[in-house]
């Protein structure tokens, strides 16, 4: 197979590939965006793959003008810069000893080798520069075909990192177009008690990239079935998520892993969130089957967080949103209370007092739509 594309024809792909090439072999683009081109679906950041030792590679990219960016040099990883472009280049490694979390790994000139040390057959493709596929362990078809599947044994592939139990769902949610592959759901299922030895830091990511796939619901509830998610998301609940996902589609809203986590619950208090993120859970749980209308809750709590409590509450009560929640979030967002403390003072000193009066009115405000305006509001002012 031959693949075409401006991702591959572009001068500072074909520098970088010149420039990691040696007596070894030519340097390669590799994994997510050959499989990528593949299935015809987007291609952005070009990893590549050679058998020239990282330290010739930098000195050949510097001698053809190239900036080298020693990133993960520790690792055989540099970073070469053409036209502005970053590509990152590797040596063939292969594994020397696994922990189940990371790997010690040595530098091969062998494709085999490297290629049977990556975790699915479909992100071991290689693409040569002119577009030639190089296949060494079978993945073309996989990647064709839409099928997730372990390179070799898949309980010894999980063995080495137990992130790959999560990644096996999250490319089936992405990638794949059928059921997951029984062999890799089934040694997940057995291997799921490993997920314990990963980092709150490396589960969060995975997750959230798979809560956030554009069709997750089938994955989830394999996941769920498989005892998997119970390991990273205790208590979760997948139930709610397809009429969630139908709920999304109704109203052209894109995929958001914080309201799919809102929706199937659980326990995250072990995830590794930013501040941001883990407010917004919080918000957003509060406010989830509270009363009031569309706007005053994207008034109080935003236009992100109201969207979500309307699309999993739909999906709760089994029934397609209102087709203007979207425009009464961003009227109820966009929406300016007429007063500040200023406004209060005098008569009032601040403090307290002045705090729960302009509360008070702005509640007043919001249950009245947001029609008040500023002078009305003066009137309907208490006296300290």
């Amino acid at each position: 197979m031959r693949l075409t594309g401006d991702w591959l024809d572009a001068d500072s792909t074909q520098a970088v590939l010149r420039a990691a090439s040696g007596d070894a072999g030519p340097a390669l683009i590799v994994g997510g965006t050959v499989r990528n081109a593949v299935q015809g679906r987007e291609v952005s950041d070009l990893d590549m793959a050679t058998p020239v030792l990282p330290e010739v590679v930098m000195e050949q990219a510097r001698a053809a003008g190239l900036k080298v960016i020693a990133t993960g040099i520790e690792h055989g990883t540099v970073t070469i810069v053409a036209n502005g472009i970053a590509h990152e280049v590797t040596t063939f490694r292969r594994d020397v000893e696994t922990t189940g979390r990371h790997a010690t790994v040595a530098y091969s000139t062998d494709i085999a080798e490297d290629a049977a040390r990556r975790d699915f057959t479909m992100n071991a493709l290689y693409v040569d520069a002119q577009g030639v596929v190089i296949d060494p362990l079978d993945g073309l078809d996989d990647a064709r075909a839409g099928r997730v599947r372990f390179i070799g044994d898949a309980h010894a592939r999980i063995r080495e990192d137990y992130l790959r139990i999560l990644r096996f769902f999250r490319f089936n949610a992405t990638y794949a177009s059928g059921a997951a592959d029984p062999q890799g759901l089934a040694a997940c299922s057995e291997l799921a008690d490993g997920l314990s030895q990963l980092s709150a830091e490396r589960i969060t990511v995975e997750m959230c990239k798979l809560l956030g796939a554009a069709d997750p619901v089938r994955s989830l509830v394999e996941m769920a079935d498989a005892g998997v998610l119970q390991q990273v998301l205790p208590m979760a609940q997948v139930a709610h998520m397809a009429a969630l996902q139908q709920a999304e589609a109704a109203l052209a809203a894109p995929p958001r892993w914080q309201r799919r986590l809102l929706a199937i619950g659980g326990d995250s208090t072990g995830w590794r969130m930013s501040n941001a993120d883990r407010k917004q859970l919080t918000i957003a749980q509060r406010v989830l089957g509270t009363v009031g209308t569309t706007a005053a809750r994207a008034q109080q709590a935003g236009f992100d967080i109201a969207m979500d409590v309307s699309l999993v509450e739909a999906a709760i009560l089994g029934v397609l949103p209102a087709t203007d929640v979207a425009s009464e979030c961003a009227r109820g967002a966009a929406a300016q209370f007429p007063l500040t403390g200023a406004d209060l003072m005098p008569p009032y000193r601040g403090g307290k007092a002045l705090g729960a009066e302009l509360a008070r009115l702005r509640e007043i405000w919001v249950e009245q739509d947001f029609q008040p305006d500023r002078q009305t509001l003066l009137n309907m002012m208490r006296q300290p």
